[in-house]
């Protein structure tokens, strides 16, 4: 059955999930481990894929696509001996894509992605309320010029 302009339903996100742990397994072993047969996963995948939803492996997926319409730097600067264990912390909470241990004024960076402006605050408002957290600087992203699963150097 095709799915045309439709977006990806839970059991898809299920799919795009264990993708991102492990792209390389077969899709017979994908589909065993998910309860469904081969030409179901196969079909499913190749509608990800021809949606733009896949958009690589090991597994890229178009996030603004998915909805995550607010993406955001926080730069953030914190006091305490054990700042790579806040920092660790903060890689943990809803939403929080990426956190950099960095240099310069700001003691990390993280990399937020959101739904929703609210959803984007309440993050930025949980780091801010994190005990050891000075300050916050926020800076949000409008457009993507090139996401580091395209750095190709070796």
């Amino acid at each position: 059955m095709p799915k045309i302009n439709k977006k990806p339903d839970e059991f898809d996100k299920k799919i795009m999930a264990e993708l991102i742990k492990n792209s390389k397994r077969s899709y017979r072993t994908l589909a065993r481990d998910m309860k469904m047969s081969p030409a179901a996963m196969i079909e499913r995948i190749r509608w990800l894929e021809r949606s733009g939803y896949v958009t690589g492996y090991g597994c890229r997926l178009d996030y603004q696509k998915l909805g995550f319409e607010f993406m955001a730097i926080v730069e953030i600067s914190m006091s305490g001996k054990n700042i790579l264990a806040l920092e660790s912390k903060i890689a943990q909470l809803p939403y929080v894509a990426a956190v950099w241990d960095t240099t310069g004024e700001y003691d990390a960076i993280a990399i937020v992605m959101c739904k929703s402006r609210s959803e984007l605050s309440g993050v930025v408002k949980k780091i801010l309320g994190s005990e050891g957290v000075e300050k916050t600087n926020t800076n949000i992203v409008l457009n993507v010029v090139k996401r580091l699963t395209e750095f190709d150097e070796i």
